[in-house]
């Protein structure tokens, strides 16, 4: 009998090509699938909710694949991390209703992009964040930030890579905050288009230093033009923090105090 399994996975995308599976490089979803498939002991297919690029991060990723094999959540998650390196570890599984589809029953994506604001760079930090050394206006970026709530076509933040269909997506927040020495950068939507996050985060960086950042966006925005927005942030700094779906599924939020509040 097939059942379907979700879980939840946490990466440091460092050394990875991102996680589609790709041919001469190593992605995340390889390295998942073989983990997976050896506890299963036969060939496994994850899905994900979100496809991150290369050198991005997960605290919440959530994929589900179907499996012939009985094996507890604990069974799942301990053998699976066996078999991962220390860059990519479950922090959850459990079985689903048939009709649960990580990316396709997702309601909201949460993405954080964080920022490291301070002259000296850091060592430790250094491939999970960027690192911003001029001083950073919190405050002017949230309020600029909240030209582009709603319902919009978001051409002006695509990538020229971009294989989305539609330009339009609908962003449900986002929130711009200092936490010490680091700049959060908190974004909820249904779904985001390729670099969306990283041309906006650059973007609002760039107008901060505007007489009117909130008008600025707005035209922007408003304009379509990718050429018009600001700089492509680096992917060190993105981490897919949270998928949200319908309570009725069943998927724990991810633990993600155990980064920056």
């Amino acid at each position: 009998m097939t059942q379907r399994i979700a879980a939840i996975v946490e990466y440091d995308g460092t050394g990875y090509a991102g996680w589609q599976s790709q041919a001469q490089a190593a992605s995340i979803q390889d390295a998942v699938q073989a983990a997976l498939s050896f506890v299963a002991g036969h060939a496994v297919v994850a899905i994900c909710a979100g496809r991150t690029d290369r050198g991005v991060h997960a605290v919440g990723q959530v994929i589900h694949f179907d499996t012939s094999a009985a094996r507890s959540p604990r069974a799942w998650v301990l053998g699976a991390n066996s078999k991962l390196s220390a860059a990519i570890a479950l922090q959850w599984a459990g079985a689903v209703d048939a009709g649960f589809h990580s990316r396709h029953r997702a309601t909201a994506r949460v993405y954080r992009y964080i920022v490291l604001n301070r002259s000296e760079r850091s060592a430790l930090q250094n491939a999970r964040v960027a690192w911003i050394h001029r001083p950073l206006d919190a405050g002017r970026m949230h309020e600029a930030a909240q030209a582009l709530i709603g319902e919009h076509d978001f051409s002006a933040f695509r990538s020229v890579e971009c294989q989305s269909k539609t330009p339009r997506r609908r962003v449900e927040s986002i929130q711009v905050h200092r936490s010490g020495d680091h700049l959060l950068f908190d974004f909820t939507a249904n779904a985001y288009l390729h670099h969306m996050v990283r041309n906006i985060v650059g973007t609002l960086i760039e107008a901060q230093d505007d007489a009117d950042p909130k008008a600025r966006l707005a035209a922007i925005l408003a304009g379509r033009d990718r050429r018009r927005a600001g700089y492509t942030a680096p992917p060190s700094g993105l981490y897919l923090w949270r998928v949200i779906y319908p309570p009725a599924f069943g998927i724990p939020s991810a633990p993600a105090g155990l980064l920056l509040k």
